[in-house]
């Protein structure tokens, strides 16, 4: 085939139909920021048809205060293209805000039409974040392998001695060596936990219908930490068996649960949601395995609670982070480590009225072969 001939074949597709075919939003404006094109991948994102998205301006569909408006303008001023790396993507066409890159370019140099492309923060940042956590988690095991004997040590003399003096001291006295034992256990108890983050032992694993599990967590929780909670799930009946440990993953729901359970003590109508659904799509490559794990089992608990505050939420696996008055700050990092040790992800996504974790666990390899999003984490 001639050079010519390639060039006339190219020519011949549409401009339209190669924006179409972007997986990207992409929206195009007009000086006065009226919309007057969006793609395919733009109507999915913003939840609305191109006749709808046309009758209104860009201001009107982007959050007010949004740094996408002044991005518009400077590259409208200056005829050139510019990039705003990571900006909060708000709008009244979904409730939550979400993370994207925005690029943005002026189509010619006389109309003053602008547009803008929309790359949503992949999986790899939460991934990456989860990594992170998982990293903070193994240092406090570095740290308490070296110390827990050290430390339990003169406690248990500590606590020895308290025992003796609430046996020899006088009445008005005794609440207070009483106090000493009592704190020295609570210290002791606070470093079995973190040594919990070093056990390194083989875990003993089997096909494990998912549902079980959350079956089992829903009647425990009821009959416990969520007692008068409205419960609601979606089940995807098909979902193939997981090869975990039954003992653990029950742990890792109740836990989840059981601070849904807390965060909605003063919510009217409290509701936790669970939901289940078979997501191809993610494959992560993990250092020291050669393969690239799949993980398309998606396990969401969702509550309508206040949400995690902000400067919490990029932090809430690392271990001693609570928003609790009197908690240590270790349920999410033992929940991250033991998803971990089973090969797979959770995330956090919150805002007021919605908390979802979201967790993400691997098939056995070579059971699905579904086109799948590959994304490094190392």
């Amino acid at each position: 085939m001639s050079a010519s001939t390639t060039a006339n074949k190219a020519a011949s597709v549409p401009s339209t139909a190669v924006l179409q075919a972007l997986p990207q939003p992409i929206i195009v404006c007009n000086e006065e920021r009226r919309i007057v094109f969006v793609n395919y991948a733009a109507e999915a994102f913003f939840g609305a048809s191109l006749s709808v998205l046309t009758r209104q301006r860009l201001d009107d569909l982007i959050a007010f205060g949004s740094p996408i408006i002044s991005l518009v303008e400077t590259v409208a001023l200056r005829r050139a293209p510019m990039t705003e790396y990571r900006v909060r993507v708000g709008s009244s066409r979904f409730g939550d805000e979400r993370i994207a890159d925005v690029f943005a370019s002026p189509l010619s140099d006389s109309d003053g039409r602008v547009a803008l492309l929309i790359q949503e923060r992949t999986m790899a940042d939460k991934i990456d974040r989860q990594m992170v956590s998982r990293g903070a988690a193994r240092s406090v095991t570095g740290l308490a392998s070296m110390l827990a004997h050290e430390i339990k040590n003169p406690l248990s003399g500590i606590r020895g001695a308290a025992q003796l003096l609430e046996q020899s001291v006088t009445s008005d006295e005794v609440p207070l060596a009483r106090l000493i034992r009592e704190e020295t256990d609570r210290i002791v108890g606070l470093i079995d936990r973190v040594e919990v983050f070093g056990d390194e032992r083989p875990m003993e694993r089997e096909p494990i219908n998912i549902h079980v599990i959350l079956d089992r967590v829903k009647l425990l929780a009821r009959n416990g930490v969520a007692r008068g909670i409205a419960f609601s799930e979606e089940y995807d009946p098909s979902l193939p068996p997981v090869f975990g440990n039954r003992d653990q993953l029950i742990q890792v729901f109740l836990n989840l649960v059981k601070n849904a359970s807390e965060a909605l003590e003063r919510t009217q109508k409290p509701e936790i949601r669970i939901t289940t659904a078979f997501r191809p799509g993610i494959r992560i490559s993990v250092t020291g395995v050669s393969e690239r794990i799949s993980l398309p089992l998606e396990i969401v608990i969702e509550d309508n609670g206040p949400g995690v505050p902000p400067d919490i939420l990029p932090f809430l696996f690392d271990p001693f982070v609570t928003t609790k008055l009197n908690g240590s700050g270790l349920g999410l990092a033992l929940v991250a480590k033991i998803v971990g040790d089973h090969g797979g992800v959770i995330d956090c996504d919150s805002r007021p009225g919605r908390t979802r974790f979201r967790i993400l666990l691997p098939v056995a390899s070579g059971a699905f072969n579904a086109p799948t999003e590959e994304v490094s984490a190392k």
